[in-house]
């Protein structure tokens, strides 16, 4: 029974002493082994006993069968030369906590994955526990690695996300050669960013290469206040998706005028109703028609990548060409032109095609297209920095969704 227990609960270094049913729950008496008893919680030292055994203790264990378990013992308290008198450490928990490393473990395992609420329901603990067992579980592994979350980061990014109800922010710093979160908060601004950089030694600020963003001023001014060093990158997405902002806005605009134009081509008519014999569009009206029926349905066509275009999304870019005149299918290929520029692959390109982009933008006379234009010229610099380390800030949208 002593080995099925300890191999059940995933308990090291102890010995069950007594096993028993209280109510609806299992209580397991368990001790640590002699060398591995009376020792410092904080550096974990072996100390001399302070004072004898205070009233037991329970520490919630993972379940047996669908029962729950505690783990009972009595700590004594330790004098340490180094950090005075404390309760032992136990080899089954970690400090200041009431459950056992293994169930934290387990706990931390859902955490990742889901809510807290979620958390709360299988572990049958309160949702606000999954905070403290996360930081507990990441602490012991930042020991157990010998390196801090902050040490070694070269390459960053930073976005904010919407939380909760009521347009709450977050912010969140993702690091690009790790591949993990490192830093998040709760609000946005020009504070928070420092926040996250106050944790960060001189030297360490110093040392970031990077540091991806989708161009907003609140995170722009503090990293290069923060990091003399880094790099400013401009997302590549979110550039684009500017300009894909801007072809709706001239289709819509054209939708608009070719509509009227077929309005006021319709001759008058003397009584509402469907026309009669003799009383058809004609032919001057069918022109303008056509021009705003293929605008129309062209939505998804203007918006999706070439190489994801169907034929039937093909053709319709094809008739825009011939009936809707050259001015939507020229935002068209502008938004083409921005996105092959994220494309290069030598920096010789990235510095030539920005340059022939603004140019050719700035003089097409279409007022989306100008206003994006006027947008990605202050970027300009961020804008061609993410074509040569060849990253951006889709990492930190997967950690914010």
């Amino acid at each position: 029974m002593d080995r099925i227990l300890r191999h059940a609960l995933a308990l090291a270094h102890a010995v069950i002493e007594c096993a028993r049913i209280e109510g609806d729950a299992v209580v397991v008496g368990a001790r640590p082994w002699k060398s591995h008893a009376q020792r410092c919680p904080a550096c974990g030292g072996k100390c001399a006993c302070y004072d004898g055994p205070p009233s037991p203790g329970r520490r919630r264990a993972m379940d047996l069968a669908r029962s729950e378990c505690f783990l009972e013992y009595r700590p004594s308290r330790v004098s340490c030369p180094e950090h005075g008198v404390l309760v032992e450490a136990v080899p089954w928990a970690r400090r200041g906590s009431r459950l056992t490393r293994g169930f934290e473990d387990w706990a931390a395992c859902l955490a990742v994955r889901c809510t807290a609420s979620a958390v709360a329901g299988p572990a049958r603990v309160e949702w606000r526990a999954a905070g403290g067992i996360c930081t507990r579980v990441y602490a012991g592994l930042e020991a157990a690695r010998g390196c801090g979350r902050f040490d070694g980061v070269r390459r960053i990014g930073i976005d904010e996300a919407s939380c909760k109800k009521g347009h709450k922010c977050l912010a969140v710093v993702a690091g690009h050669d790790r591949g993990c979160l490192i830093w998040a908060h709760e609000g946005c601004g020009r504070e928070v960013p420092g926040l996250s950089f106050g944790g960060l030694t001189r030297e360490q600020r110093r040392a970031i290469e990077a540091v991806t963003a989708d161009g907003a001023k609140w995170i722009r001014a503090p990293a290069r206040r923060r990091c003399p060093n880094a790099r400013w990158v401009m997302d590549p997405f979110h550039v684009v998706q500017w300009m894909n902002d801007a072809p709706d806005g001239v289709r819509r605009e054209g939708w608009q005028a070719a509509k009227g134009a077929a309005r006021d081509a319709m001759p008058r008519r003397s009584r509402p109703g469907r026309p009669k014999k003799g009383e058809e569009a004609p032919t001057e009206a069918k022109a303008p028609k056509e021009a705003a029926d293929s605008i129309k349905g062209s939505r998804f066509a203007l918006a999706k990548n070439p190489e994801s275009l169907t034929d039937a999304q093909r053709a319709r870019l094809e008739s825009l060409k011939r009936k809707a005149g050259s001015r939507l299918f020229r935002a068209w290929g502008l938004k083409e032109d921005l996105r092959a520029v994220s494309r290069t692959e030598t920096a010789g390109e990235a510095e030539a095609l920005p340059d022939a982009w603004l140019h050719d933008a700035a003089y097409c006379r279409i007022a989306p297209v100008v206003a994006v234009e006027e947008k990605a010229r202050g970027r300009r610099a961020g804008i061609v920095a993410a074509v040569e380390p060849g990253i951006g800030n889709g990492r930190v949208e997967a950690c914010v969704c």
